[in-house]
């Protein structure tokens, strides 16, 4: 088992700590808000007093149960979310006061209908292009109305001053994250990738914005300054790749071990807990209804058709990050980010000469053995 350093240890207790969090800001009086995707406008959620938390499952534990009502060959994180639901093993679900989803892909809103007869449910209908005006007028309704339903929920009064404090205060957050993620930017590298992915997803659990940015805040001087001094633990010959593709989750630890046990070292992360939900942020001098509008619709998900922005994206980080290789992660049955590894695998090989192998997955360890084989050798062709 992997051993963390210990100053990355609260990140990765960050979960079940946070079990002990909601509960007392239920007994607090505060209103909780479950969430699944970075398309839902975590601001909105500020602004009404209400505390954000996320829902996503990561587990193989809770899918057998979610197989009673869902089909096997359906995403792993569909399923354990719901299994999690059903089951009751999730305090996080247990107590929200209210669930928000979003019209990604068919199977989450399918699944949506499911939770909706366990808890009062919102769904956002998402809008599936992010390049013309009519999208964007769609999606900025759809705010409105989550602003609307949080109000009459919650018995919140949601002002324009309370929307741009909020603003200001993600907008913090988002820059903390990018400062902790941007130290993937040095070489080499003062943590390995599953340091790093540690604090990400832990970042999840801390409830408090505002805790969350002075623990980000922390944590990366603190990084910082042992580097200065000379600590470093990964190696500076190894090949720095760039990990792409679906929210990860629990597929993380086998994908991220097997490409460092075998030499290489994650710098960054592209997808939903990593560059992707950040790089933009909500522009504080417009109306903040539309900012959060056009900050959120941009997001470049490849539930989004086209979604050249992604690719744009990619080719900044190859650059930013001085990538040596892009291995695309899959998970099982989520076919917007299969079909689109097509278009990424021939820009990321033919137009920034750069390695690229996608691994297609779940939640279970039955495929270490042969990831491991695959990425040991997409490796040893860098080295």
């Amino acid at each position: 088992m992997y051993n963390l350093p210990k100053m990355f240890n609260e990140y990765d207790e960050a979960r079940q700590k946070g079990f002990i969090k909601v509960k007392d800001y239920k007994e607090q009086g505060r209103k909780i808000v479950g969430t699944f995707c970075t398309y839902t406008p975590k601001e909105i959620i500020e602004a009404a007093g209400a505390i954000s938390v996320s829902l996503c499952g990561t587990s193989e534990e809770p899918i057998q149960d979610a197989e009673r009502d869902l089909p096997r060959n359906l995403c792993p994180l569909i399923k354990s979310s719901y299994g999690f639901a059903i089951t009751d093993k999730c305090p996080y679900f247990y107590f929200s006061d209210l669930i928000v989803g979003e019209t990604t892909c068919d199977g989450k809103k399918k699944m949506y209908e499911l939770l909706g007869k366990l808890k009062s449910m919102y769904v956002m209908q998402l809008p599936q292009n992010n390049k013309d005006e009519e999208s964007l007028n769609l999606w900025k309704k759809e705010v409105i109305k989550l602003k609307e339903r949080l109000e009459s929920e919650f018995g919140a009064d949601i002002t324009i001053e309370k929307l741009k404090q909020a603003i200001k205060l993600v907008n913090e957050e988002r820059r903390a994250k990018e400062e902790f993620y941007g130290l993937g930017k040095l070489c080499p590298p003062p943590m390995t990738g599953l340091e790093m992915q540690k604090v990400l997803y832990g970042s999840q659990f801390k409830m408090d914005i505002r805790e969350s940015i002075e623990n980000l805040r922390e944590l990366t001087d603190k990084i910082k300054k042992e580097y200065e001094s000379g600590k470093t633990n990964a190696s500076k010959d190894a090949p720095r790749i760039l990990i792409t593709g679906c929210p990860i989750g629990g597929a993380s630890e086998k994908v991220i071990k097997s490409i460092e046990d075998n030499g290489g070292v994650v710098v960054c992360y592209e997808n939903c807990g990593g560059v992707k939900a950040t790089y933009t942020k909500v522009d504080e001098e417009k109306d903040p209804i539309d900012a959060i509008a056009e900050k959120y619709l941009s997001i470049p998900c490849s539930v989004m058709s086209p979604n050249e922005d992604r690719l744009n994206l990619i080719s900044e980080i190859i650059h930013e990050y001085k990538i040596d290789g892009v291995v695309e992660v899959i998970l099982q049955a989520c076919h917007t980010y299969n079909i689109e590894s097509y278009s990424v695998k021939k820009f990321v090989t033919e137009e920034k000469n750069t390695p690229y192998i996608s691994i297609e997955t779940d939640y279970s360890q039955n495929d270490m053995g042969q990831i491991g084989i695959r990425v040991g050798t997409f490796i040893e062709m860098m080295s």
